[in-house]
């Protein structure tokens, strides 16, 4: 019974996963939207520059995307140098940076998602809306939104599933601190690293799996029951 249950390092752990991956994918969603139908409905100069840039975080190796973080938003940095003397906000080595790095690199699957999504509805369905009177909000608010769900539910499920995996940006961002940033994958590696710590290192693998299993399993019945209701 003893080996079901989990150790305070791993609840501590599990926890800072969770907590990291949720706000990193809720910060990514706004402007994931956003981005995604501004590729998906307009053309403009620099559009494929801009698409390059969103899906940058995919090709980059981690460790360059969580270097560009830190020189970019660490304390010293020019964002975060801004941000630390104006307002107060330090990212560098703190969870709520792990959930900026965490973000960053799920947010090319986020957008990827919801702009194919938005490639698929029936513009005429919109341009309906619109002769009816409906302003340029009310239809993407009433019409447009409501036929994306299952694209929006796709991308937060592959960018919730990224930020619970994320290790490269987050250890070089936020460094591998106990409580603050080593998240499970954090914490995985520094089990590696130890003599004698195989076995630990394998529960928090299992831990890892399951944790990822049941979110998949979770957003796919959400997914379906959503489906289900736009069909009727």
């Amino acid at each position: 019974m003893d080996a079901l249950l989990l150790t305070p390092a791993e609840t501590e752990a599990l926890l800072l996963s969770l907590q990291v991956s949720f706000w990193g994918i809720l910060g990514s969603l706004p402007p994931g939207i956003a981005l995604a139908w501004l590729l998906a409905r307009r053309n403009f100069l620099g559009k494929t520059l801009l698409d390059g840039i969103i899906h940058l975080p995919l090709v980059l190796p981690p460790v360059v995307v969580g270097y560009l973080l830190l020189i970019g938003l660490g304390r010293k940095g020019v964002i975060g140098s801004v941000l630390d003397q104006w307002f107060g906000i330090v990212l560098a080595f703190n969870w709520k940076g792990a959930a900026v790095a965490s973000a960053v690199v799920a947010f090319p699957l986020v957008v990827r998602a919801i702009r194919l999504s938005l490639e698929n509805v029936d513009q005429g369905l919109e341009a309906a809306a619109r002769t009816l009177g409906a302003g340029p909000w009310r239809v993407f608010a009433t019409v447009t939104l409501p036929l994306v769900v299952p694209g929006i539910l796709t991308g937060l499920i592959l960018g919730f599933a990224r930020c619970l995996g994320e290790f490269g940006a987050t250890i070089t961002f936020v460094s591998n601190i106990p409580g603050q940033t080593r998240t499970l994958p954090l914490a995985l590696y520094t089990q590696t690293q130890i003599p004698g710590g195989e076995a630990a290192a394998a529960r928090l693998c299992v831990i890892s799996v399951v944790v990822a299993l049941a979110a998949l399993l979770a957003s796919e019945l959400l997914a379906r029951r959503v489906n289900r209701a736009l069909q009727g």
